[in-house]
């Protein structure tokens, strides 16, 4: 990690959840002004709305002064770590973002628990912790469709090729949430919401989740993408507006490469690249007054080596403990166990694995906050299962029947995963 990062991570290791023993370099989640989770309340803020769900980023950590920001454009990369930012903004392959930072503001905040995509995505469009939205994972027991479900894709787990099948039980995704939505809560203060991504993602199950009283704008490649935005900049002058532009090609790249690989680096040079030549650099002054930029990411991204010593399949005597695979992360899973054999897991860990991964009360976790604040979502529990697994350093645990092709993982609570970046600058 970068000699920056170096000089913050004594302050992120030091901040605890009150009551939650966890040692070594693990990174408690700042939900109370520190965390991705408080970002849709900053937006808000900066928007002249109110807030919606959790406290807003400290003021410490971002420029969002309401006077004077007339539109707000998010730039959300998927997986993009802090320390792997500073050092292409060092380095040469992103030099744009350097600038930017000099001109405002680079803070470090935390991703959420479990740092994943579903669980952070949701968060980003209602304010919600994960407690709350009941979000917890990639893969999630959803009891009330008997079905363990993948929450990207939702599908059944077990199927390929399906996406969205999860309706064919009775999941709509536009009502699932029940909660606010940032779209809808800006549109009540007279804010127009934009959302640019993958023209793959435009009517996913999670879109349909998140994009009510949204304008959603799919792109093929970076150039179409800010190309696309200025064009909605500059044809909307007056309006207050907020754009969500959403990029997950890093995170695809560093599960299947590796996070420092070049192909990794070359992806984010070529979005920053452009970025620079067909936004920034062609927009009026006129259009730049009042526009706030923020660069953040949902979690990072920690390298692991392939090892069939995690692979579940290779052990079927922990697999006759369970009444189904694990769910969740590969680094913070879901056990759901046969009675009485709670103990009989933990040893077969320590003694398979020793040192490498730490139990956690789901009960505790939460009443801890580990999941974050407010009113636990009904069903969380379920979700939750009967113990938690958390791992340290590089182990996982790999239980899909089929070849492990992933180099870089996330989900987990090392520094790596867990903490990200804000930039945010005034244009």
């Amino acid at each position: 990690m970068s000699d920056i990062t170096h000089a913050i991570l004594p302050r992120m290791i030091s901040h605890r959840l009150p009551g939650l023993e966890l040692d070594g370099d693990f990174i408690h989640p700042d939900y109370l002004g520190g965390s991705i989770l408080n970002l849709p309340s900053s937006i808000c803020h900066a928007l002249g709305a109110d807030i919606l769900g959790s406290v807003p980023v400290r003021s410490e950590l971002i420029l969002a002064d309401s006077t004077d920001v007339r539109r707000v454009i998010l730039v959300l990369v998927d997986a993009l770590a802090l320390h792997r930012l500073q050092r292409w903004m060092s380095d040469g392959t992103a030099s744009v973002w350097s600038h930017l930072a000099n001109q405002g503001r680079l803070a470090a905040l935390t991703s959420i628990v479990p740092s994943t995509t579903s669980a952070a995505l949701t968060s980003f469009w209602t304010g919600r912790s994960p407690a709350e939205h009941g979000i917890v994972g990639y893969e999630l027991w959803l009891k009330e469709y008997g079905v363990v479900s993948n929450m990207i894709l939702h599908t059944p787990i077990s199927y390929e090729n399906d996406a969205g099948s999860l309706v064919k039980a009775g999941f709509k995704p536009e009502q699932f949430l029940d909660l606010p939505t940032l779209g809808s809560h800006l549109a009540s203060y007279g804010v127009t919401s934009y959302a640019l991504q993958q023209r793959s993602l435009t009517r996913s199950g999670l879109s349909q989740m998140f994009f009510k009283d949204v304008k959603v704008h799919g792109y093929l490649t970076p150039a179409e993408m800010w190309v696309n935005l200025r064009h909605l900049v500059e044809s909307n002058p007056t309006q207050r507006q907020y754009f969500w532009v959403y990029t997950g090609q890093l995170d695809h790249f560093s599960h299947y490469y590796h996070p420092d690989d070049e192909r990794t680096a070359t992806e984010f040079a070529d979005f920053s690249w452009a970025f620079e030549q067909y936004f920034l650099e062609r927009l009026s002054p006129a259009i730049r007054k009042g526009t706030l930029v923020l660069l953040a990411a949902d979690h990072g991204m920690l390298a692991t080596q392939k090892s069939a010593h995690y692979d579940l399949r290779n052990h079927p005597e922990l697999s006759r403990l369970m009444h189904i695979l694990p769910t969740g992360e590969h680094r913070l899973m879901y056990l759901f166990l046969k009675p009485n054999l709670a103990d009989h897991v933990r040893n077969y860990f320590d003694q398979t694995w020793p040192g490498q991964f730490v139990f956690l009360d789901p009960s505790e976790a939460v009443a801890k906050g580990l999941f974050g604040p407010g009113t636990p979502h009904p069903r969380l529990a379920d979700r939750l299962g009967d113990l938690i697994v958390l791992a340290r350093d590089e182990a996982y645990l790999w239980w899909a029947d089929k070849e492990n092709l992933l180099i870089g993982q996330h989900g987990g609570l090392s520094p790596e995963e867990m903490i990200v970046p804000l930039l945010s600058v005034m244009l």
